[in-house]
């Protein structure tokens, strides 16, 4: 777990100049340079953690990334949680160094899924437009499909 703490805490977008095309992302530790590919995205959320109230307009809960536990997660923030169109893959905001957009695993979304809400909005019934969390109703915002390519709206093109 300490190495996963230690790893994924410098984990950033390569911007060296060597590698870019085929590794994106660069652990530095120490000396040692870990160029990192994967065929998502390398931050994997894997559980919703309980706590205190850590960050303002955020709820007690954490999302954990990576096996590092409460050392290594991010403020729950569910009308941030956005399902891809046409993977259905679940994603989150993630720290911004290692690319702002964490996977969430699919057990996890699995677990979340019973609380998305569907109301048909212009044609995308396949979307889903509310959260269903802590008893409250979130509007999506939709927030992290600039960072994909492709047809939904407010999608940056890739």
């Amino acid at each position: 777990k300490k190495f996963l703490v230690f790893f994924f805490s410098r984990l950033r977008s390569n911007q060296s100049g060597r590698y870019d095309d085929h590794f994106p992302f660069l652990s530095l530790c120490g000396r040692e340079r870990n160029f990192v590919r994967c065929d998502d995205r390398p931050l994997v959320f894997t559980h919703l953690l309980e706590g205190t109230e850590a960050e303002p307009g955020a709820g007690p809960e954490r999302l954990s990334y990576c096996g590092g536990g409460d050392r290594l997660s991010a403020a729950f923030r569910p009308e941030a949680l956005y399902m891809h169109p046409a993977n259905g893959r679940v994603y989150h905001p993630a720290p911004a160094p290692a690319g702002a957009v964490g996977l969430v695993r699919s057990a996890l979304a699995i677990e979340l899924s019973p609380s998305f809400l569907y109301e048909e909005e212009e044609g995308r019934p396949e979307q889903p437009t509310h959260f269903l969390w802590a008893g409250r109703r979130h509007v999506l915002t939709n927030e992290l499909a600039k960072f994909f390519p492709g047809g939904v709206e407010g999608e940056e093109e890739g």
